[in-house]
């Protein structure tokens, strides 16, 4: 199969290989009803990181630590029934008494016991990391917590970050960053503080960005798309510490880097290779994100040059156009990672739910022209790519609708998958799974301790290890200890 190596900028300027363009933010004033549970928070110990998620009831994500200087944690896999999940940082456990109720959105009160998580203590030990008042809570009951601006959910939750069963170590370069100072701050300390315009304000300073919105779990609603300035780095960290969702309302994108946008501050002479701005999204939830009126895909993140890393993040009913053969990336379009480095997606889930997916015309979860992935302990399922015809588009069709979970194309270009689920995602062309076509045909796919399993429709699967994934019959595929299933 053919490919063109085309791509369309958000901006307007239709380019072969790489050009700048320019943006404009699109506005609108609706108000998405409905806010998200509490995601959990990651600790980070200086010999050790780790994860523990809860959602009032649902299991603790944080079985996959990571220690860099000493010990994992034990313990991290509390799964609580009735409670909470509480992680601390570098050092011992707290225990979390009770549950949340979320302000502005869905509501979970729970009572009874929670499960203690400790992670790697400072120097590498865990102290008070093992589970302390039983790995499940039980006795606790959820009340259904009534919720302000939402309905009561009862016991229903939402997905936790990443793939509960995915054990595989976190690189240093895919680490969370550190935001103990941060440079902005989004509110001062109650719900009504923290509004779009407030965050889409300090997104444009740049620098570290945490929230201080109170201590229920917030959504807060954009009106415009968060835009990152090229200037205000080197590194630019969001930071939504588990309790933030960023919801574009069904309506707008959510967020913007393109070091090729003059309008964001050209600051080199190549703007298609350059090492900054380096963004991560940690700790985030980003919902109803809409790039349909953008001219390329990325419905709650566009990233074209310098980095982009995701840790501990939640991607739910993201969209960007529907048809359109290289157009995609229902949640996030990248381009350009500098000096041909891997974007990081760690420990992080597209869609979850069968209500929750995301929708695009190619690359329902994520989508990219000439960009490396490495995607650690994440969940990518029931997302959609919905576009008809394939690229280079049939004849009398708009073109697209290949990868249902992940869309790469390129040369020379790597994807790696470590412990990683990825199922029940739809495809309307090729690559129900994954779509991955180097047209150098120089390009690697890396799978291991990973599941790749029921993600129907589609064809041109030449490689009979590895159905679901369409690809050029001479792609390079490396697969460890995975199961790969149609």
């Amino acid at each position: 199969m053919s490919h063109h190596f085309l791509s369309r900028i958000s901006g307007g300027c239709l380019i072969v290989g790489l050009v700048a363009c320019t943006s404009t933010p699109s506005s609108s004033g609706d108000q998405h009803s409905g806010g998200l549970q509490n995601q959990g928070t990651a600790g980070v110990g200086n010999g050790g990181a780790g994860t523990a998620t809860s959602l009032g009831g649902t299991q603790g994500n944080g079985g996959s630590t990571v220690s860099t200087g000493g010990a994992t944690a034990a313990g991290s896999n509390a799964l609580a029934t009735g409670g909470a999940s509480s992680t601390t940082s570098g050092g011992g456990g707290n225990r979390a008494v009770g549950g949340t109720t979320a302000t502005g959105g869905i509501g979970v009160a729970a009572t009874g016991g929670a499960a203690n998580s400790g992670v790697a203590g400072k120097g590498g030990a865990t102290t008070g990391g093992a589970a302390t008042g039983g790995a499940t809570g039980k006795g606790g009951t959820a009340t259904g917590g009534a919720a302000t601006g939402g309905a009561a959910a009862g016991t229903s939750s939402l997905p936790v970050t990443g793939n509960p069963d995915g054990h595989c170590a976190i690189p240093a370069d895919a680490q969370l960053e550190d935001v103990s100072a941060p440079t902005h701050v989004v509110g001062n300390g109650s719900a009504a503080s923290c509004t779009g315009a407030e965050f889409v304000k300090q997104v444009a300073l740049g620098g570290v960005i945490t929230f201080n919105c109170g201590p229920d779990p917030l959504t807060i609603n954009l009106d415009q798309t968060a835009k990152i300035f090229n200037n205000t780095g080197p590194k630019i960290v969001i930071d939504g510490g588990g309790k933030i969702a960023l919801s574009g309302q069904d309506k707008v994108r959510i967020l913007y880097q393109n070091t090729c946008d003059e309008a964001q501050v050209w600051t080199t002479s190549h703007c298609d290779n350059q090492d900054h701005p380096q963004l991560t999204v940690q700790n985030l939830t980003f919902v109803h994100g809409n790039a349909k009126s953008e001219d390329d895909g990325g419905g709650a993140i566009f990233a074209s040059g310098g980095r982009l890393k995701i840790i501990n993040s939640r991607f739910f009913n993201n969209v960007c156009a529907n048809t359109g053969p290289d157009v995609g990336g229902g949640a996030i379009r990248a381009f350009q990672q500098s000096n041909g480095l891997p974007l990081y997606v760690a420990n992080s889930t597209f869609g979850g739910r069968s209500d929750l997916g995301n929708v695009g015309s190619n690359g329902g979860g994520v989508s990219s022209i000439g960009v490396s992935w490495t995607v650690i302990n994440s969940l990518f399922s029931y997302n959609k790519a919905i576009g008809n015809g394939g690229n280079p588009a049939d004849p009398n069709t708009p073109g697209g609708g290949s990868g249902g979970a992940i869309y790469n194309d390129g040369n020379t270009m790597t994807l790696s998958l470590c412990g990683s689920l990825i199922e029940n995602n739809t495809v309307t062309a090729y690559g129900g799974a994954i779509f991955f076509v180097s047209n150098s045909h120089t390009g690697t796919i890396n799978i291991t301790d990973s599941t790749i399993r029921n993600n129907p429709g589609g064809s041109w699967y030449p490689n009979p290890n590895a159905q679901g994934i369409s690809m050029h019959s001479d792609s390079t595929v490396n697969i460890v200890n995975s199961t790969i299933t149609p």
